[in-house]
């Protein structure tokens, strides 16, 4: 019987022959092209819209080359660690890849990521890209990607559970009203909370909205300043130890996610929810209507408004995502793929995005167009318009991945955090910076 270090060993031998089969293989499929000799460019997108992406990569395709579709996992953890395998390994046929924006700080600073310059950066983001979205796309005074759609989170509510609790739907809302007013209403909170990026999203948004930050200063990368342990982090775990212990805390609240919170809006038994989640609800739920899951009479009472507030006197700091469109810094064919960039973060594809999927533009002035205009309320639109404007980002950081994963460490399970879990995030998220801990 061989030592478990030997067939350790041999694995990693197999699997590192493996992957540098399938490297090989996409490469030359890359590189062949078609019978004609076209180049083919890849496109490694995440599965949202990917029929609609389909007819984008078709539509931007030319004489030159075809923009061939490449299935990403579904979540951004997976993205960000399937990509990341390929291009540190100089991998020349990812030519066009989807990002997750928190993504690109740490993909440029690896050089990873071709840079737009010139007329190229200013055609991916010219004055008709919305701010928020804007500042995802570039690292250190950079353009390393094109915005495509910039999903934003609000709150979406039960009209009826909000009257019920005697919530004035004129006046902003905070995380306790809501809490409270789903407690003593017979309703919930939805929220998400399983340990993965959803999770640092929504502490993320809280800790901004009270005027505070996770890190700063992050362009001195592991020298980051950590900042967790603040008034703002006491007021994020506050809230998140106040939903856990009370009646509004959904069954499944420490794996929840964007989906599972989806079908509370409209229990069998109970009043509903409030819901903070990304911009395709009102598609998904939409849908449902006329697929027969829900009534016209439910779905009109179906509320939204800005994301909740952390505390009383300050701002919310809505989350703000999204895809940009990075190209490969190893591709054969740089000059083709942004070209191709540009065209499939056109505002003619954000518009398809937007009405097919429930994925908002980057791009104000798709916000105006007759399309989308007659696909939404006019007060969701200047809402989701408004909300990606005065979005909170993540910290650009070109050690975001190992800064999340530390965060998850500490504040999941959500049950478990009280108000010690800042200072003891900051410690941890300090040694891990430093070097002197292991995730």
């Amino acid at each position: 019987m061989a030592s478990p270090t030997k067939r350790g060993s041999r694995r990693r031998r197999t699997a590192v022959l493996l992957a540098a089969l399938a490297l090989t293989s996409s490469t030359l499929a890359a590189c062949s092209g078609d019978d004609s000799g076209k180049a083919t460019l890849n496109w490694y997108i995440n599965p949202d819209g990917q029929e609609t992406l389909d007819g984008v990569a078709l539509d931007c395709s030319t004489d030159d080359y075809d923009i061939d579709i490449q299935l990403l996992p579904s979540s951004a953890t997976d993205q960000r660690t399937q990509l990341a395998r390929r291009l540190a390994a100089e991998d020349s046929s990812t030519d066009l890849m989807s990002l997750d924006p928190v993504f690109v700080a740490e993909f440029a600073n690896a050089g990873w990521l071709a840079e737009f310059t010139g007329d190229e950066a200013s055609k991916v983001i010219d004055d008709d890209v919305l701010q928020g979205a804007a500042e995802t796309a570039t690292w250190e005074d950079k353009v390393y990607a094109a915005p495509q759609w910039a999903n934003t989170q609000v709150l979406w509510y039960r009209k009826s559970l909000a009257e019920a609790a005697g919530l004035d739907p004129a006046q902003p809302w905070t995380w306790d009203q809501i809490i409270d007013a789903a407690s003593e209403n017979d309703g919930t909170v939805g929220v998400q909370a399983n340990r993965y990026e959803g999770y640092v999203v929504w502490i993320n948004a809280m800790i901004l909205g009270a005027g505070g930050d996770i890190i700063s200063d992050t362009e001195d990368g592991r020298d980051a300043k950590v900042d967790i342990d603040s008034t703002a982090g006491e007021d994020a775990a506050r809230i998140i130890e106040k939903l856990a212990s009370s009646p509004a805390a959904q069954p499944d609240l420490s794996v929840s996610n964007e989906g599972t919170a989806l079908g509370l809006m409209y229990p069998k038994d109970g009043a509903g929810e409030f819901l903070v989640n990304w911009t395709f609800v009102y598609k998904n739920y939409a849908g449902l209507v006329e697929s027969g899951g829900l009534t016209q009479e439910q779905f009109d009472d179906l509320g939204w408004a800005r994301y909740p507030r952390t505390v009383e006197n300050e701002e919310s700091r809505p989350p703000v995502g999204g895809i940009n469109i990075g190209v490969g810094a190893y591709s054969k064919h740089v000059d083709w793929a942004k070209e191709a960039a540009a065209c499939v973060s056109s505002a003619k594809a954000q518009g398809q995005l937007a009405v097919n999927d429930g994925l908002m533009p980057s791009r104000g002035s798709v916000y105006d167009s007759q399309e989308l205009t007659d696909a939404y309320p006019a007060d969701l639109l200047d809402l989701f318009r408004e909300s990606v404007d005065g979005a909170g980002p993540r910290p650009q950081s070109a050690y975001w991945s190992q800064v999340s994963s530390a965060i998850q460490s500490v504040w999941h399970s959500p049950t478990g955090v009280d108000d010690s879990t800042p200072k003891r995030s900051a410690e941890f998220l300090s040694d891990i910076l430093a070097g002197r801990r292991l995730l």
